[in-house]
């Protein structure tokens, strides 16, 4: 059982990365595995060109950047957990590449996210976490996967570095999502269940 993480933030050991620290701690102490993905600033946006989409080929045609191996990896684990800085009120730029491209990938065609475990998460200075949050929130259950919270909003906040362990009950926050989430992905596992099939998809727009 596997849960991975995508660091949406361009700093190497910022916040974000502290954050998911404790959330790995309590993941691997329930026995799960934990990866974290953090692809930095140089990711390139989606493009809207739906190669992956119209080719069924789960894979982006940007191949350079790293996101095509976070892609494999979310197709093949059990869960995911979003993480992103604040800039703005809303997910950082690089992070919404990212997310964009996972889930026009692997989500929108042969959708290989279904029924998979989703967290998410968000450091910011003061303002813009709850609409950050409901964000990362919104792309998973777009793709109909198990949210799985915590016992309060995945916002916790710091500026500088470091700062984010000073938020003692966002901390406690993000450890209760890691453990909640390892939790759903072992019962999820060891279900007898047999889940709803799969259905096509109607695609509409509002132009007639």
């Amino acid at each position: 059982m596997k849960i991975v993480a995508i660091n949406g933030s361009p700093r190497k050991q910022g916040n974000t990365t502290q954050l998911l620290e404790a959330v790995r701690r309590e993941v691997e102490a329930a026995g799960v595995e934990f990866q974290v993905f953090q692809p930095g600033p140089g990711v390139r946006p989606c493009m809207a060109c739906y190669h992956c989409l119209n080719h069924g080929t789960l894979r982006c045609v940007q191949d350079s950047d790293g996101v095509n191996e976070i892609i494999a990896a979310c197709i093949e684990a059990d869960g995911i957990l979003l993480a992103s800085p604040v800039y703005h009120a809303g997910i950082a730029g690089g992070m919404k590449c990212v997310i964009d491209r996972l889930m026009l990938a692997a989500g929108c065609g042969d959708n290989r996210l279904r029924l998979k475990v989703g967290g998410a998460l968000c450091t910011l200075r003061r303002s813009g976490g709850t609409e950050t949050y409901h964000q990362l929130l919104a792309a998973m259950d777009a793709m109909e996967m198990i949210l799985v919270t915590s016992d309060y909003w995945g916002v916790v906040h710091g500026a500088d570095p470091g700062q984010v362990l000073e938020d003692a009950e966002g901390m406690e926050v993000a450890a209760r999502l890691g453990q909640n989430m390892a939790w759903m992905v072992k019962v999820l596992a060891a279900s007898r269940e047999t889940p709803p099939p799969a259905r096509q998809r109607t695609m509409t727009n509002f132009i007639r």
